[in-house]
């Protein structure tokens, strides 16, 4: 190390995970394209799909919370999941949300996932019954033996009322086909705990926190806001791993506006993206009740906001 002027000369960083991850660094929350009546489009999800892969996204994470799942029928998610892996063939990893409060339920639908082509399953906490621990340690590994499929599990205990605990996290790691967490824990200390002591691959499920999460060793991230610029959040990354964490920092703090606008505006993510991919002329359609509509202000303001990331 050589000094120069008083100050340490050093080798930027770049990010060296111990192992590929396993579902890609770039993913998707993607929507659920519905057309005006209601229905599932599927050649709407095609079509976003492919752009959002075309544009550097290198997986996709299908009825999600994003992707209103709990709005969706079995058969929907399942025809989702065919569509979409047709539509991106092996360009993709196809990550199929299963999680529900009930089981036997997220079995029978980690299995479905299997036969439509998915690449991997994420599974979230059981929502209102609030399992402890032990239960909801249980609930993963049942799940995890279900399939041949790996699983992400999703900690989001604002929605679900429960956290994945760290110390369940790196129980669960020792299971064979539990091998990544979507972290929407807002706890950055137990996030780290977990990935210095595991081999779990840690996305962030915020966008906010995508480069920080990476910085320390995480995987990459599952984002919503990548529906509409998928291209500029995988420069993040990109940047950093080239040793421009100066440029990784300038760009994520770009997209610190669009960012605020989507995710902490007081409406859900899904409603936001909606809105503004509907804006954009990329397909989205409406939003199923209880969730309604942002109406033309709040678009305009995420156009806005869009418009200025991407100039």
């Amino acid at each position: 190390m050589e000094l120069h002027n008083g100050a340490a000369e050093t080798t930027p960083m770049t990010h060296t995970p111990s192992a590929p991850p396993p579902f890609g660094r770039a993913l998707c929350a993607m929507v659920t394209p519905f057309t005006e009546g209601g229905a599932l489009d599927l050649d709407g999800a095609g079509l976003l799909a492919r752009r959002l892969v075309g544009a550097g996204c290198d997986g996709l994470v299908l009825s999600g919370t994003t992707g209103e799942s709990p709005t969706t029928s079995d058969t929907e998610k399942a025809e989702l999941v065919a569509a979409v892996r047709e539509a991106v063939g092996d360009r993709a990893t196809v990550v199929a949300g299963v999680g529900t409060f009930d089981t036997r339920h997220t079995v029978e639908l980690a299995r479905s996932a299997e036969k439509a082509g998915a690449d991997g399953v994420l599974v979230v906490s059981p929502y209102y019954s609030r399992p402890p621990q032990d239960a909801l340690e249980a609930h993963f590994r049942e799940v995890a033996d279900a399939s041949g499929l790996p699983v992400m599990l999703y900690d989001i205990p604002g929605r679900t009322g429960t956290r994945i605990e760290p110390e369940t996290l790196i129980r669960l790691a020792e299971h064979p086909r539990i091998v990544a967490v979507k972290d929407c824990s807002y706890d950055f200390l137990g996030a780290q705990k977990v990935i210095a002591r595991t081999r779990l691959a840690y996305y962030a499920g915020c966008d906010e926190h995508n480069l920080a999460l990476y910085a320390v060793g995480g995987a990459g991230y599952v984002s919503t806001v990548a529906n509409v610029v998928p291209g500029p959040l995988r420069a993040v990354l990109d940047l950093f791993d080239a040793g421009d964490t100066r440029g990784a920092a300038a760009l994520q703090r770009r997209a610190t506006e669009l960012i605020e606008a989507m995710m902490a505006s007081g409406l859900p993510g899904t409603v936001t993206a909606k809105g503004l991919l509907s804006a954009l002329g990329l397909p989205a359609g409406p939003v199923r009740a209880p969730l309604r509509p942002a109406d033309r202000e709040t678009v305009d303001g995420l156009r806005a906001a869009y418009e200025r990331l991407v100039a």
